[in-house]
């Protein structure tokens, strides 16, 4: 079952030199012999743990804090409220809605409270400021329209700045993270009736509330509009009131001089229209695929800077000086910004440079790829927010010469998580979607230095990372890049600071998951999308059929857990599909079902315990928790837990046997959460900040072999989360 989908096309033209051979002879031209003397490893493992402690000593309750990555993912709107300073709010495509904290430079989530049960709440379609009230925000929330999203959207409303919500009586399909997300906005506030609200749906035509969001009707005099992106874009006119504005994606402008009554389309006004600024005397900015529009004294005008005939999206008039614009093109590398100061009539290139302060994004990041929004703030002059495809800027003086951008990402942390692993050394390194993945060599609570590959976006996707148990300097990962579907995988010897591509893959195969021998770093057995899987005895140099397993799961959007190797016997790996538990006694060369009669689950994930040779544990969501001590010939379900979404096993409390176990889903008697049980699944008690549930599609769980207590979690599209 494929969760969620995190990435739609628009990275399939992005910039960077994707998978070329970066070593030959892989084990002839580097000895491992040095990563095999125990001594040595011992050193180092040694040395590695005492810095990871002194790196990770701050341990907050799960659920409140996530380790620092900075940005990730796509920020499609900012808000700055007319009446009250700093009052500034981001909107994004899967991981919620945050509020900037002046005091200290950061932004605040806004969704945490919101549960697994209401996860796709997290996806952002629009925001709405009442203009007369700052503690009184819109949100219109929902990821998906597809028919294979089930749930709906709806509306939120906070009366206290975004601090607790109340649903609407609206549901409607919602798509915050599909085509033309970067445009907008979709909802509304009526400037001078702060009762009056309008949204745009995308297949369910126009709707509006008379009463401040409690009840909402379907506007039947506008067009039935059949199409998948509707009404991306409503507008209040403030100088003239009544007058409202609709941009219909593929179809133009609507307007309605009688607060929404009835409506009329602009004549000659432009199609696939992507966002709008209102200007006094009755001017409007349009822009849209072809360019930028002007409708002045009745006429719509062409005023596209350079007379580039592309698609601009963001545009901004100054509130100060109305003739003061800005507008910028949308394309996903080489962004351009344009400033008129008359209208208009005469545009000028911004010319700018970035004041990264995000230690690992690269060029490309720098350049501002894909920009949804751009504002001038009212109450600073010269102030300029933005936002694009992985966070926001800010300048304080856009009539500089080369404008200076800072990007502002404390706090915004909304990457995609495939993978995690807490190493023998205590450092943690992630699998993420689009931006590849870290070693995280300054803790918890500073980005990471640089993503796992040395070339910035040579991989694309991390999906699977593992290590042998007895040399756990030596690991393999296995990823790619979407885009130009390119997929293979790389090894490191020195525990994830560098890798090496693999000396050789099979072209056009997707490797989805990997295990690594617990007594042999050469030998690791790869799965594949839609195929079957391979293995490999000399760490990639070349690769040999398995037998045995029925084939993998097709495509990357997958977070089961189905492949893992056993941590003792290096010869001893296990794979779980439809009911069956799968076993390789001969290092992988073939498979044997041992188990035929458990349940079958799309959500699962098989984990091996720590130090005991056969020790199984596999989390079959709805289905339950299952125990194996006999290398999967038998399991015993753990009674009393109704539902295991995801587990993890983690270092044992003192005075304790076997690993402590961690459980997201529900015990029977203690309800939903996170859980830790010290004695096998007897007994559970609930950790972590139960009003902050974790509730974005939590997709993986890890927890520390060196520190009790420690766990991770990651989600799709907020980030990890860390605590105890």
């Amino acid at each position: 079952m494929i969760k969620t989908m995190r990435f739609c096309n628009l990275f399939n033209a992005r910039q960077g030199k994707i998978f070329g051979i970066a070593f030959l002879a892989f084990l002839t031209a580097f000895s491992f012999q040095f990563f095999f003397n125990s001594d040595r490893v011992v050193r180092s493992l040694s040395h590695q743990a005492t810095i990871a402690k002194s790196l990770y000593r701050h341990y907050p309750s799960l659920g409140n804090s996530n380790v620092a990555i900075g940005g990730g993912g796509y920020v499609t709107g900012i808000y700055i409220h007319p009446k009250q300073r700093n009052l500034v709010y981001i909107k994004t495509d899967i991981g919620g809605f945050y509020r900037w904290n002046a005091v200290n430079s950061s932004w605040i989530p806004l969704n945490e409270q919101l549960s697994l049960a209401n996860s796709n709440y997290y996806g952002g379609e629009a925001l709405a400021l009442d203009p007369k009230d700052p503690n009184i925000i819109y949100i219109a929330v929902g990821k998906y329209t597809a028919d294979w999203w089930q749930h709906q959207g709806t509306i939120l409303k906070s009366l206290d700045k975004g601090r607790t919500w109340i649903k609407l009586n609206i549901d409607l399909k919602m798509g915050g993270n599909e085509s033309q997300r970067w445009t907008g906005e979709r909802l509304a506030v009526n400037p001078f009736n702060s009762q009056n609200l309008f949204f745009g749906s995308r297949q369910d035509g126009l709707w509006k509330s008379y009463n401040a969001g409690k009840t909402w009707v379907k506007v039947k005099s506008f067009p039935n509009l059949k199409d998948d992106i509707g009404i991306n874009a409503i507008a209040f006119d403030k100088y003239n009131k009544g007058t409202i504005y609709a941009l219909a994606h593929k179809h133009g402008v609507y307007k309605s001089t009688d607060t929404g009554n009835s409506w009329v389309k602009m004549a000659d006004s432009p199609a696939q229209v992507n966002r709008i600024a209102i200007a006094s005397k009755g001017s409007l900015y349009l822009t849209h695929a072809g360019g930028v529009s002007k409708f002045v004294k009745g006429n719509w005008q062409d005023i596209t800077p350079l007379g580039n005939q592309i698609a601009f999206n963001a545009v901004t008039v100054n509130p100060n000086n109305q003739s003061d614009v800005i507008v910028a093109t949308y394309t996903d590398a080489y962004t351009e910004i344009f400033r008129s100061v008359n209208g208009g009539s005469k545009w000028t290139q911004v010319k700018r440079q970035a004041n990264n302060t995000v230690s690992w994004w690269s060029d490309y990041m720098n350049s501002k790829p894909s920009i949804a929004s751009i504002e001038f703030d009212p109450w600073t002059k010269n102030r300029v927010w933005l936002t694009d495809w992985y966070g926001i800027w800010r300048t304080d003086n856009i009539n500089r010469n080369r404008v200076v951008w800072t990007n502002y990402q404390k706090g915004h942390e909304e990457v995609v998580t495939f993978t995690l692993v807490s190493t023998p050394s205590g450092a943690l390194i992630s699998g993420l979607a689009d931006v590849e993945g870290f070693y995280h060599d300054r803790g918890l609570l500073k980005y990471p230095s640089k993503m796992l590959s040395t070339k910035p976006h040579d991989f694309q996707d991390t999906y699977s990372i593992a290590y042998s148990q007895k040399n756990p300097l030596i690991m393999v990962r296995v990823g790619g890049s979407r885009h130009n579907n390119t997929y293979s995988g790389a090894t490191s010897s020195d525990g994830g600071k560098t890798w090496k591509k693999f000396p050789s893959f099979p072209a056009n195969q997707m490797a989805t998951r990997v295990a690594m021998s617990a007594s042999n770093p050469n030998l690791f057995v790869v799965t594949l999308s839609g195929n079957q899987p391979l293995r490999t005895v000399n760490a990639g140099v070349s690769w040999l059929p398995v037998t045995g397993l029925p084939n993998g799961f097709k495509g990357n959007w997958n977070w089961t857990q189905p492949l893992v190797a056993d941590k003792v016997d290096g010869n001893l790996f296990y794979y779980y599909a439809n009911g069956k538990v799968y076993r390789s006694d001969n290092g992988g060369k073939s498979f044997t079902a041992v188990s035929t009669s458990l349940p079958s689950s799309d959500w699962h994930s098989l984990k091996t315990g720590s130090g005991v040779k056969g020790e199984l544990w596999l989390s079959l969501d709805k289905q339950g928790l299952y125990h194996s001590i006999d290398a999967g010939d038998r399991f015993t379900q753990i009674s009393g837990v109704k539902r295991a979404y995801l587990i993890a096993l983690g270092k044992p409390k003192i005075g304790s046997k076997g690993n402590a176990i961690y459980l997201y889903g529900e015990i029977i008697d203690k309800g939903k959460g996170i859980f830790r049980s010290l004695d096998n699944g007897k007994t559970w008690q609930r950790i972590g900040n139960k009003n902050k549930p974790i509730g974005n599609d939590p997709n993986v769980m890890e927890a520390s072999s060196t520190e009790f207590g420690l766990v991770f979690i990651g989600t799709n599209g907020r980030g990890i989360y860390y605590g105890k």
